[in-house]
């Protein structure tokens, strides 16, 4: 497949031609290469109509980003954009292209960016926004990233994680195996990721594969959330509704995790289906749908005051567990959860304060 390069240039035109007419809509059809991160305006929607747009090598950028992400005004309420729609039609695909050797592991060192410079997708402090209809290819870390967002909807999205695993003598293969995570070449390529002050979004209608977590909130107090914090907005993740998943995952289908005194509250997952054993790309995952965590990504784990009123429904796992609940939680209900394949009900790691 042929890329026309510079694509970046030619959308960033129509962006600007769609502003200037008024109609504050541009509509991109064709195969592209991006060099530079795209800026979508508020009040704007950009659609992918038969569209490839795929990062060029040795990039180290995000594809798409909000207008004031990175600025000052970002980190303000005076500075939230809004309303901003991506929207995919017929084949729309956004792609990470070769990978380009950052990871959590060098990010910040030797000249490297930090890692969230691999986004596809990243908005921070966005109230109204809508991601459908694209199918994402090759992600070099999370796919799709939200920061202190609101009113949202992500839905119809398809993912396709790099499966390349590179054994002891230097050789590459596809497959990854759960076991032999080391050899994995592109790690934590997460699909959804909303993170701190994130709240009342649907997300819905997910498919694929992606090598971490499918679908991940995760209300941790990191450098990344403090860089791109907005001051007078509440931290807490909450009011969102998450339904019919049905991806391949090594590690959750669907994550649920708040440590460090942040708030995770008022979550619905219904409809959760890991269709990990039957795809090429990984052999195992590890859990369905995962709450909590042992592992302290935070300062502490979460009480029963900071993760409550969390339901969860009609999830079928054959992976590892069906479910895993780690932390203290409040009001959690539980129904149609099914284990299939060996895999094992739950594991269950709560704290009673």
């Amino acid at each position: 497949m042929e890329f026309l390069k510079n694509g970046n240039e030619y959308i960033s035109s129509q962006i600007g031609l769609a502003i200037e007419n008024g109609s504050r809509t541009a509509v991109i059809s064709g195969n592209y290469e991006i060099a530079q991160t795209l800026l979508i305006p508020s009040n704007f929607t950009l659609i992918l109509q038969n569209a490839h747009l795929r990062m060029a090598d040795g990039t180290f950028c995000n594809m798409f980003v909000n207008e004031n992400h990175g600025t000052a005004a970002g980190n303000t309420i005076d500075g939230t954009d809004r309303n901003i729609s991506i929207i995919g039609r017929g084949q729309a695909v956004i792609d990470g292209g070769k990978y380009n050797g950052l990871s959590e592991m060098n990010q910040l060192q030797d000249g490297m960016p930090p890692i969230w410079k691999n986004n596809l997708i990243l908005f921070t402090n966005v109230d109204g926004f809508k991601i459908s209809g694209i199918s994402c290819r090759n992600q070099r870390w999370w796919a799709l990233n939200f920061i202190y967002c609101s009113n949202g909807y992500i839905g119809d999205i398809d993912f396709c994680s790099n499966d390349i695993g590179i054994d002891p003598d230097g050789n590459e293969y596809h497959g990854l195996i759960r076991n032999k995570y080391h050899e994995i070449l592109v790690k934590n390529s997460d699909g959804i990721d909303l993170r701190k002050g994130c709240h009342d979004i649907l997300i819905e209608n997910i498919s694929g594969f992606t090598q971490d977590d499918s679908v991940a909130l995760t209300a941790l107090d990191h450098s990344m959330e403090n860089i791109f914090g907005v001051e007078g907005l509440p931290s807490d993740i909450c009011n969102v509704t998450i339904r019919n998943i049905r991806t391949a995952a090594m590690c959750g289908i669907v994550r649920l995790l708040n440590q460090g005194g942040l708030k995770l509250h008022d979550v619905t997952v219904d409809g959760v289906y890991d269709c990990t054993e039957d795809s090429p790309y990984i052999d195992k995952c590890g859990f369905a749908v995962r709450i909590g965590d042992t592992r302290l990504y935070g300062s502490r784990h979460s009480t029963e005051d900071e993760t409550y009123n969390i339901t969860v429904k009609n999830v079928r796992g054959c992976g590892e567990y069906v479910l895993s609940l780690a932390g203290a939680i409040n009001n959690l209900t539980l129904y149609g959860i099914e284990a299939a394949g060996g895999a094992k009900m739950l594991m269950d790691d709560r704290i009673k304060f």
